[in-house]
């Protein structure tokens, strides 16, 4: 194993048992879980030490983000890490990634108009397309990537956005320069707009490279709004704080045009966002290298006990597609894993028809609880 901050590696399963977030209060106390994306690590610590800080001199109101500069710690952390040059004034924030994706589909389309998703693809991107009432126009990934030419035929068809999630959820796919400036071209072709879900850009793994959206041509800067968050990196989505950020006029001029509570996240979100833009790098260095471990160790460890088990490691998160339809467990692997071996996965067929017979797998956890989650899934999967 290589040197692996034991902050990280070192966490008593009694302890995250005390935890009153969905992952660890949704399920019975017998039952590990690994599903929704919360990581089970400590903050890191510039984030414990500002929220301390806040309950401390009791600055639990309502958030100013122009106060704490927010649009300045966003653009250092984008420099930083992808050598993206930000204009702290094209920055907005938000509630959340998926309450920005839904406020800004509101603006641009109207009911009945085509949305273009990637399938297989985060579950929520359903749910606000079709309380919009908008349609849903599916192009499915191809060999795991992105299928520009299916994109493009769903523009031409009269789509009117594309939800892009970049990098990809559930399967951690990193989309290329190349494929990211064919979609803005194809965008800019019919007149339509990009709304690119980048909340998982932070946690890119060795090996690969995130791209910015809108840093990938004019057209992509023209049709396109990247909405960002340091809630997947630094487990910080109950304090609700995201970003639009925007490169040209028209997009915005979209933001500048959202309602008043679009644009307004949580105080002790902004808070711990700006202190983990600021600070957190050293941490989430610490962090890759564990989730860069993990995602290997958990290759050997199915090898090992589930063999028939599909896995490509994600470029990406600690998010893992398992393919388990050699298993013969169902449409849906997860309840049989979760009713035989005791452990949760998140549903493969909630994320489009195209995860029927997969599980979705958060290894975001130390390795031994990764060694007892993978255990619990090769008994599930044999039978108990």
């Amino acid at each position: 194993m290589p040197t692996l901050n034991p902050e990280l590696t070192e966490i008593p399963l009694q302890r995250l048992r005390r935890r009153r977030s969905a992952k660890w209060a949704r399920y019975e106390a017998d039952v590990l879980p690994a599903w929704v994306a919360e990581m089970d690590f400590p903050l890191a610590p510039p984030v414990k030490r500002a929220l301390a800080e806040a309950v401390e001199l009791d600055d639990c109101g309502y958030a100013w983000p122009e106060g704490l500069d927010l649009g300045e710690a966003f653009a250092g952390f984008a420099a930083s890490r992808w050598g993206w040059e930000v204009d702290p004034g094209a920055v907005s924030a938000a509630p959340d990634v998926v309450a920005a994706i839904a406020v800004l589909l509101r603006a641009l389309a109207k009911p009945g108009d085509p949305v273009v998703i990637n399938t297989p693809v985060y579950h929520p991107f359903f749910a606000v397309t079709r309380e919009l009432g908008c349609e849903l126009a599916e192009a499915p990934l191809r060999a795991g990537r992105l299928d520009v030419e299916a994109i493009e035929e769903r523009f031409a068809a009269g789509a009117v956005a594309l939800v892009l999630c970049s990098p990809h959820n559930p399967t951690g796919g990193v989309p290329s320069r190349e494929e990211l400036a064919a979609i803005a071209a194809a965008a800019e072709r019919h007149g339509a707009w990009v709304l690119a879900d980048e909340i998982h850009a932070p946690l890119v793994l060795p090996g690969a490279t995130h791209v910015p959206f809108l840093t990938v041509s004019d057209a992509a800067a023209a049709r396109g709004f990247s909405l960002c968050s340091a809630s997947k990196a630094f487990n910080l989505a109950g304090l609700h704080c995201a970003q639009i950020v925007t490169a040209a006029e028209g997009p915005a001029a979209v933001v500048e045009g959202l309602p008043f509570g679009a644009t307004h996240p949580g105080h002790l979100g902004a808070v711990a966002t700006c202190a983990a833009f600021r600070e957190g790098e050293p941490w989430l260095e610490d962090l890759l290298a564990l989730l860069d471990h993990n995602r290997g160790l958990l290759r050997e460890l199915l090898a090992a006990h589930l063999p028939e088990a599909v896995y490509e490691s994600p470029d990406a998160g600690y998010l893992a597609w398992l393919d388990l339809r050699a298993c013969e467990l169902g449409e849906d692997p997860a309840e049989a894993l979760l009713r035989r071996g005791r452990v949760a996965l998140s549903p493969g067929p909630s994320f489009g028809p195209q995860g029927a017979g997969f599980a979705r797998l958060n290894f975001g956890t130390s390795p031994a609880l990764l060694e007892e989650i993978v255990a619990r899934v090769a008994k599930g999967a044999r039978g108990g």
